[in-house]
């Protein structure tokens, strides 16, 4: 699920070799555009840094992760003696490097949490990802920017598509993965959502979808929401699509990808304003079962070895077990990091690295958060046995975050232990987590592949919601 994908950036002190290097005399030698690549264990991350000069002579930077979204982060521009120092506050990031003496390169430590080295050359343009599929204007359907009450304190802003033509239509509220998330879903340089919307816009289906409450333009709090939160955003959504004027009432369903694929079937078992079901790799196991399998799956799909691998699924059972405890969250949070050390200390030596003191212990303050202890303890099963509307499964063979075999499997389980008549549960070949065509089904597969939804996977979801709930 989304959470699981770590942001990868900055900074440190900048290195001290032989490497020739000069003075950094005038603003202008570093004016232009620049590109290097971290590496870490086996991931390779791109970045991208456009520093420009203004009338007064200023300097200004950008820094942009190519792989990662190509997310363009403001940044303050510094020349520190022979020194570079680039900052990015709103990453707590720093990459200080000094200028070649060629003028042609920077060469430095890039540091966030752990410090990288990182070498940036002097560039054209930077290579940034195609995405063929993320639509642009003149759309052939209405667009409006919209709001809506959920719980109080909790206002969330969205955009609502409306196809074109007499109405009223079906609808689907969509609702997206773990981690603060943007009506688009956006992430690795993809918009998931927006692609999902403007196809099921031009299919006779109309689409409400938000940003995250606390994210974007929505106000409220993420850090201390959990599912439960979410699921009270997503009943407010769809009591909103209700009052627009060429929506039809009875016709508007909940789409939920990841996490959101549990949130969908929590609020239409509950709610009989919500006429059908979409789950894009939504969990059908207990979360805590759910977290150990994602770990292998994600290692095996990154081919770590099979030590790697045992060492893993081995620390983070025990930190499942931990914040499962009806403990307080200090308690958790000090027996967490006591449990992250002993399993630092069993590392190889050459695993022992700052950096992955770092990762663990990030990991271990994740755990301890009221989201993913509600996570762990939730089991779908119950709210999949209420369901008595209609149910579309669909999941990747390839996804390793939310493992196809294992999920849909426990999603046929439960309908038919509800006695549930009409669902759909189809597992499509070759297609990842985001349902993109995929070879491994890697994490650091997402940003490297250009289609951002696979055809099929969209045209399997507007025949099966047009096949019950279409406009006649």
């Amino acid at each position: 699920m989304s959470r699981t994908i770590t942001a990868m950036l900055l900074t440190l002190a900048v290195t001290g070799s032989a490497w020739g290097q000069s003075s950094v005399s005038s603003p202008a030698e570093v004016v232009g555009t620049w590109q290097g690549t971290l590496e870490v264990r086996g991931t390779r991350l791109r970045l991208g840094l456009d520093v420009t000069r203004d009338s007064s002579g200023v300097l200004h930077a950008v820094m942009t992760s190519i792989d990662q979204g190509a997310g363009r982060i403001p940044a303050i521009i510094e020349l520190q003696g022979d020194s570079v120092v680039t900052t990015m506050a709103t990453a707590g990031a720093r990459y200080a490097a000094v200028l070649s003496s060629a003028g042609d390169s920077l060469r430095g430590s890039f540091v966030q949490r752990a410090s990288l080295p990182l070498v940036m050359t002097r560039v054209t343009t930077l290579d940034v990802p195609r995405r063929p599929q993320t639509p642009k204007p003149p759309f052939p359907y209405r667009t409006d920017t919209v709001s809506f009450e959920s719980a109080p304190g909790v206002r969330l802003a969205g955009t609502l598509f409306i196809p074109a033509g007499r109405g009223p239509f079906p609808a689907a509220v969509l609702v997206t993965g773990s981690g603060p998330q943007d009506r688009d879903e956006t992430m690795a340089g993809h918009k998931p959502f927006l692609v999902l919307a403007d196809h099921l816009a031009r299919h006779g289906i109309a689409t409400l979808r938000y940003d995250d409450r606390g994210f974007g333009s929505s106000s409220g709090k993420f850090d201390a929401a959990t599912s439960a939160d979410f699921a009270t955003d997503a009943e407010a959504a769809v009591h909103f699509l209700r009052s627009r004027a060429l929506v039809a009432r009875g016709r508007i369903g909940i789409l939920g990808h990841s996490e959101g694929g549990l949130i969908a079937p929590l609020v239409a078992s509950r709610s009989a304003e919500v006429a059908f079901v979409v789950l894009l790799a939504g969990p059908g196991m207990p979360g805590a079962k759910l977290a150990v399998l994602q770990t292998r799956s994600m290692l095996v799909a990154a081919r770590a070895d099979s030590a790697t691998v045992t060492r893993a699924v081995r620390f983070n059972t025990r930190v499942y077990e931990l914040a499962m405890l009806p403990i307080d969250s200090a308690t958790l949070m000090s027996r967490l990091l006591g449990e992250t050390e002993t399993f630092f200390a069993s590392l190889p030596r050459e695993a022992q690295t700052a950096q992955v003191r770092a990762i663990l212990q990030q990991a271990s303050s994740r755990a301890a958060s009221p989201w993913f202890r509600y996570f762990l303890a939730y089991d779908p099963a119950p709210a999949l046995r209420r369901l008595r509307v209609p149910v579309l499964a669909l999941n990747g063979t390839l996804d390793s975050q939310v493992p196809f075999d294992e999920n849909l499997g426990a999603i046929r389980l439960a309908l038919e232990a509800g006695k549930h008549r009409d669902h759909t549960l189809v597992a499509l070949p070759e297609l990842n987590h985001l349902f993109q065509p995929a070879k491994s089904g890697a994490l650091s597969e997402y940003a490297k592949i250009d289609e951002t939804i696979a055809p099929a996977a969209l045209a399997a979801i507007v025949a099966w919601i047009n096949d019950r709930f279409g406009t006649r």
